[in-house]
């Protein structure tokens, strides 16, 4: 795994500064175009709450791009964090890989 010392973009950077600001739409329009509650919108703004396949649909929805997006964008956080904390890393670190004899055929 390619390892980076820069955090990826959070979903709430992504929020704030690529649709709500240039959209000039607040937390609350957003959380009513997505029928849910803006105390949901205002935690994916801070990065409080992680995005999950629902909130990833309805954003795909509002926005008009993929629900992949907004997941790939969760999934990159995830792992950059998973590896970049030392406790997490250090119980990842235990893990031991399989020792399978691989045959000519590849499998």
């Amino acid at each position: 795994m390619i390892q980076t010392k820069r955090k990826p973009t959070t979903i709430g950077e992504m929020l704030a500064h690529e649709f709500l600001e240039p959209l000039e739409l607040t937390q609350t329009k957003l959380a009513d175009q997505m029928g849910v509650s803006p105390r949901l919108v205002n935690e994916l703004c801070r990065n409080k709450r992680a995005v999950t396949a629902d909130t990833a649909l309805m954003l795909s929805r509002v926005f008009g791009n993929s629900a992949q997006f907004w997941l790939s964008l969760q999934q990159k956080v995830d792992l950059w964090e998973a590896t970049h904390d030392a406790k997490r890393r250090e119980r990842i670190e235990k893990a031991k890989p399989l020792e399978v004899a691989i045959g000519a055929d590849g499998g």
